[in-house]
């Protein structure tokens, strides 16, 4: 019974020890206080989060055709329900490693965008262009949960054990999912997508040329220092579907340094290219093409 009453009056005292803190926290810590409607308006306002020369954006989410979600991002010039026309439209495709951030941002994570692919999207923007970007299969948002490097782990098993499956289906995968951005793309009324591009560096590249060489729908291409492939992997080697090209506008980017290919191997893959419309550009750098190639391609699009 003693302990009963005392256990009673323990409660009792932390029950009032607890109300005299919320009395002292209403009445004294959160007292009442006034706020202008200026103060209110200031105070709710925000700062759209914008690329340099950028209007308008809306982050992408897509089913594709085999239910996985599609992550990316389209950027518009201005806003597009005050657009006198629809906008062109221009895919920018990653590298290896890489995720459709680096077509708006200078750097993420503390890491710089060596490939420059940030100011493709300011030229763009400033010649009218609506951009479009999405990652890659097992890239960015899209990398396996347990599996973070399975874009390398396929590079490495193709290079190193002949193994070539799950290289394969990465780049056949991705190109699908950009036919089926295509597709989604065809329904928003504020984008003339009869006048669709694609660019893309290195592994996007490849992807840029391969897509341009299947389908229809895009009718320009700018590829980046695409990576020699031959036979050994010929349903992701663009010679592979480079009759497609023809009639197209084809610009080819390429380093006389670049470890991924020869200079005789880009010249061959240009000679390929069965197009009147097509310029070739060298550089004598590596895989990593000098900060101002840049300055080269605004003609490609407004030509």
């Amino acid at each position: 019974m003693k302990h009963r009453k005392a256990f009673t009056a323990v409660a009792i005292a932390l029950g009032l020890v607890a109300a005299a803190a919320a009395a002292i926290w209403h009445f004294v810590w959160l007292k009442p206080y006034s706020v202008t409607t200026a103060e209110l308006q200031a105070r709710y306002a925000y700062k759209e989060e914008v690329t340099p020369g950028e209007g308008h954006s809306v982050e992408l989410r897509l089913r594709s055709f085999d239910g996985e979600l599609l992550s990316g991002r389209l950027v518009y010039p201005s806003d597009p329900a005050r657009a006198a026309r629809p906008f062109p439209v221009l895919l920018g495709l990653h590298a290896m490693g890489r995720s459709h951030v680096r077509w708006w941002h200078a750097e993420f994570n503390g890491r710089p965008t060596r490939e420059q692919t940030h100011r493709i999207t300011q030229m763009a923007l400033q010649q009218g262009y609506a951009v479009v970007a999405i990652d890659a299969r097992a890239h960015g948002q899209r990398r396996h949960l347990g599996q973070p490097h399975a874009a390398q782990g396929a590079l490495r098993a193709m290079h190193w054990f002949g193994r070539r499956e799950a290289y394969e289906r990465m780049i056949i995968d991705t190109v699908r999912d950009h036919r089926v951005l295509l597709d989604w793309l065809a329904t928003q009324p504020q984008l003339d997508t009869r006048r669709t591009a694609a660019v893309g560096y290195s592994m996007g590249a490849q992807v840029a040329l391969l897509l341009a060489g299947l389908d229809g729908r895009v009718q320009s291409v700018a590829a980046l220092v695409p990576p020699h492939l031959g036979d050994n992997v010929a349903a992701v080697a663009p010679r592979s579907l480079i009759a497609g090209l023809q009639g197209k506008r084809v610009w080819l980017l390429t380093a006389d340094d670049d470890e991924h290919a020869t200079p005789e191997q880009n010249q061959a893959l240009f000679d390929a290219i069965p197009s009147a419309d097509k310029k070739h550009l060298r550089f004598g750098s590596g895989h990593l093409l000098p900060t101002d190639y840049v300055e080269q391609l605004p003609g490609w699009l407004g030509g």
